[in-house]
């Protein structure tokens, strides 16, 4: 059976890891609602130091909530509108180290300092985007940025 391990290596070898896990995680499976469960539950028990970590998916006016892990959050969110919704619209990542200075934040766990969103695109089309949030300011780095694609890049196989 699959299990969560704890890390103990680099930060590039613990996520080295954690996309090994991934893989691992969503082999012969083709649910897209399950996939992407598993792949949040597996971030949030990874990455420390967060509060929220979930996707959202696209829609024909925007972004609807779809799997995550932490306190109730926002169902809907227009392109162009807050992090998540820009980062859709331009489809390029977000790095925030302080959301309060993102204009047009939308604050749907007001405990939220910093945020990550990577665009997901499957054959060029918009699937949705991967929220993760941290009660931290500047939580997030390059490091984070570059794992947290390859970990979408091997998630959309599995879409």
């Amino acid at each position: 059976m699959f299990q969560v391990k704890k890390y103990s290596g680099s930060r590039e070898k613990d996520y080295d890891l954690l996309i090994k896990q991934l893989k691992a995680l969503l082999d012969g499976e083709t649910n897209a609602i399950a996939n992407l469960s598993n792949a949040s539950a597996l971030l949030n028990q990874f990455l420390t130091e967060v509060n929220w970590v979930g996707f959202y998916l696209a829609e024909e006016n925007g972004l609807v909530l779809g799997p995550f892990q932490g306190l109730p959050a926002c169902v809907r969110i227009p392109y162009g509108k807050g992090v998540c919704g820009t980062a859709a619209q331009n489809r390029q990542i977000e790095l925030v180290a302080d959301v309060h200075q993102f204009p047009g934040h939308i604050a749907c766990d007001a405990a939220s300092q910093s945020e990550i969103v990577v665009p997901i695109l499957k054959d060029g089309e918009l699937v949705g985007v991967l929220d993760i949030d941290s009660p931290i300011k500047s939580r997030f780095d390059e490091v984070d940025q570059q794992y947290l694609e390859k970990f979408v890049a091997e998630l959309v196989n599995h879409l």
